[in-house]
């Protein structure tokens, strides 16, 4: 490192905070970082900062603009909803995460299964049930299912949605998805001749439609209840990735009115959820409190990719996974 440079660790107090943020300033030898749980915190650290890095903390206009410093943002995460592009943009500062890490795929796509497995053989109605002395068998058994032989649509097969797809060829799953543009024939082969359709084929198609996109203006309630009505009505659907990207009211809606079989949710708008949130008390869901990509090993992998993406800059190399 030739040059000290101070950078704002922004950390969530959701995924967190302080705590965490300390742990990862121990991994930036010879910078000046500032831990934080908002960016505007501490304004002259703000000010001063030359890399923010952000861990689900927002990132607004207002930040950008007062830091004059700025030269990058580091999101500590797959997504990077919560900083301003278009202001971030206009200055010339880039924004990166952390994608081609990898960091997060092996959990996010155990997560998903978890909450697909838990769906198909009805595991929270099952537990409660016995917890309340219920001998649920004659009633469950005619909604449990198997996951072998169904129908999965992955809509986004970037690293994560293609873990996921990998995995779903173990359980001799049949595999759907729809994506920015067509993944390579050798890749598409490996995951069980996986085939890309248009997404509301798939969403008409698949028995279980998992949801890895990223979360932008063009995706935001992507799946909404025009999409819902597409879906058959034994059909579960889990999103592991953003909670923006369903309209969560209409979700409830459909799962109200039986005309979906279940959902598993570990990702909401906002986060946390608020006890308004239909969803907490919707039939036939298991959720979760965004626990994808959470383990101890992951956040090891986050932290190391974020981090060292900054040393690499401040060193001057160039900067990995620029998405803005």
């Amino acid at each position: 490192m030739t040059t000290t440079k101070n950078v704002l660790a922004v950390i969530s107090p959701h995924v967190g905070g302080r705590t965490a943020g300390a742990a990862l300033a121990g991994l930036l030898p010879g910078a000046r970082v500032t831990v934080v749980e908002a960016a505007d915190e501490d304004p002259g650290a703000l000010r001063e900062a030359h890399a923010v890095i952000t861990a689900l903390a927002p990132v607004t206009a207002d930040h950008i603009a007062a830091a004059p410093a700025l030269e990058v943002i580091q999101c500590a995460s797959h997504g990077y909803d919560y900083v301003d592009e278009d202001a971030a943009r206009a200055r010339s500062v880039p924004v990166c995460n952390i994608g081609s890490s990898g960091a997060e795929k092996q959990n996010v796509a155990e997560q998903t299964f978890a909450l697909m497995l838990a769906l198909a053989k009805q595991l929270i109605p099952a537990h409660t049930a016995l917890v309340d002395a219920d001998w649920a068998l004659p009633r469950l058994q005619q909604s449990i299912t198997e996951l072998s032989g169904k129908t999965l649509g992955v809509v986004g097969l970037g690293r994560i949605g293609e873990e996921v797809a990998r995995r779903a060829v173990a359980f001799d799953m049949n595999i759907l998805y729809t994506a920015r543009q067509r993944v390579p024939e050798e890749t598409e082969a490996r995951l069980g001749n996986a085939r890309f359709v248009p997404l509301d084929e798939l969403l008409r198609a698949s028995d279980y439609i998992s949801l890895h996109a990223p979360l932008t203006d063009a995706t935001r309630n992507l799946i909404d209840a025009e999409r819902l009505a597409l879906l058959k009505p034994t059909a579960f659907l889990v999103n592991t990735a953003r909670g923006a990207l369903v309209d969560q009211d209409a979700l409830a809606d459909a799962l109200e009115a039986g005309t979906l079989a279940g959902a598993g949710i570990d990702v909401f708008d906002p986060e946390p959820p608020t006890s308004a949130l239909r969803l907490l008390k919707s039939p036939n869901v298991v959720l979760s409190p965004h626990v994808g990509g959470v383990t101890r090993e992951t956040l090891v992998r986050i932290a190391l990719a974020a981090v060292q993406n900054v040393l690499d800059h401040i060193d001057g190399k160039p900067l990995r996974d620029v998405v803005a």
